[in-house]
């Protein structure tokens, strides 16, 4: 089961400080520094850790951060398929003592799709497709979403993300009517739901894309519903050191499993234990030394 992996990839300026400062505070920080990241390339990572047949859809622009990800796919020979004169942007991912983190975002070239550019993927080699939010927010996000009604085959995974509330109801209506199994974390189902208990807000929302939503819970584990039941699927508890990438490693762990045609609930559970070593190291993604480690394959 191949997956068609819409999104970006970008390079994350992990800026590591006590705590956040309030507004007119100064902070020092304790350390910088440069990695790949991106919502799409983490999902994709996983699914090359786990084997799984994929291909990255995501624009490499120009300028310094574009060369940082150009740099980084020809190292990996990761295939270029969009190449914009646009320069690329960049995301300062800005993480605190507890290890959560705060995002501040530059969207350039990898965050902009052309209508075109579609016409170069052959669907029928696709039976997955994964989009997330920040993409379908930007004004190219309708060219995304109409690819997607042109193609009702493809099963879509969709993480709509923190930014949720910013992407505009007409988009969000068109997406939903297409089904998507949908992957957020509770304080984006809550506010996206106007609901104050998860159970409601899963409820509430399932009533729209009329199939399965998985909700990550941090240290809680993971809640998900379908057509036939609702379940609370515990995790490990583990001593963070940052939080970016957790949610992306999570879905993009689900897939893969689902793409080896792992049933639902024991894709949820591996992908509870990848997160959970993803939140105990720096940056978004695994190392093939680091996922071996965990021994799923």
């Amino acid at each position: 089961m191949k997956t068609l992996v819409i999104g970006s990839t970008v390079c994350d300026v992990v800026i590591e400080v006590e705590r956040m400062p309030k507004i007119g505070e100064d902070e020092n920080i304790r350390q910088q520094s440069l990695h790949i990241g991106g919502c799409a390339f983490n999902v994709s990572r996983m699914l090359a850790l786990f084997q799984s047949a994929y291909v990255l859809f995501t624009p490499v622009g120009q300028g310094v951060y574009g060369d940082f990800v150009r740099q980084y796919f020809k190292q990996e020979k990761i295939p270029i398929l969009l190449e914009p004169a646009r320069s690329n942007g960049c995301c300062y991912c800005i993480v605190d003592q507890s290890g959560e983190r705060t995002f501040i975002c530059e969207h350039g070239a990898e965050y902009f799709f052309e209508e075109e550019w579609f016409d170069r993927i052959n669907t029928k080699d696709f039976q997955f497709v994964y989009i997330c939010g920040l993409e379908i927010e930007e004004t190219s996000g309708d060219q995304i979403i109409s690819f997607l009604e042109k193609n009702p085959h493809l099963t879509i995974f969709f993480a709509p993300g923190p930014r949720i509330c910013k992407i505009a109801k007409e988009k969000m209506q068109r997406l939903l009517a297409l089904h998507p199994i949908l992957h957020l974390n509770k304080s984006e189902i809550l506010s996206f739901s106007n609901q104050n208990s998860l159970e409601k807000a899963v409820e509430e929302t399932y009533l729209l894309n009329q199939n399965t939503i998985i909700v990550t819970l941090g240290a809680e584990g993971t809640y998900y519903k379908d057509d036939t039941e609702s379940f609370f699927i515990p995790t490990k508890q583990v001593e963070p050191v940052d939080t970016i990438g957790a949610g992306d490693g999570h879905i993009g762990t689900v897939i893969a499993c689902l793409s080896h045609s792992l049933p639902l609930k024991q894709a949820i559970q591996v992908a509870n234990k990848v997160s959970g070593k993803i939140v105990q190291k720096k940056g978004a993604t695994l190392t093939k030394e680091e996922f071996a480690e965990l021994h799923l394959i």
